[in-house]
């Protein structure tokens, strides 16, 4: 089994900056891509950003420029930080894996989700 916990999710004044965490642990042979996506009240999952296992990376348009996704391969952690943050960031932060088992399958993975709350 295998199971990704996220942090650094919280309240934070619009222009400020955040950053989540998401460490994967359990019967890991490999992770591929790892990701970042968010859900606001009333609204569908939405992908903000992911990073293959060689670090190229994708973004949505509206947080280019303000959100930068990185991993650590040794650690099996992504990261997204956050900067600039506007209230229409206010979400439910969720990270992605794209993990390989030890039996070879492919299966994608989900954390528990992060509060990400951007008021004044």
């Amino acid at each position: 089994q295998v199971q990704l916990v996220e942090s650094g999710g919280g309240l934070v004044q619009p222009g400020g900056s955040l950053r989540l965490s998401c460490a994967a642990s359990g019967s890991i042979f490999s992770i591929n891509a790892m990701g970042w996506y968010r859900q606001a009240p009333g609204k569908q999952r939405e992908l903000v950003a992911d990073i293959t296992n060689s670090g190229n990376t994708n973004y949505v348009d509206s947080v280019k420029g303000r959100f930068t996704i990185s991993r650590d391969n040794a650690k099996n952690t992504v990261y997204l930080q956050m900067n600039s943050l506007k209230p229409e960031d206010t979400a439910v932060y969720y990270c992605k894996a794209n993990v390989r088992l030890y039996n070879l399958r492919k299966v994608d993975y989900w954390g528990q989700g992060t509060q990400v709350t951007v008021s004044s």
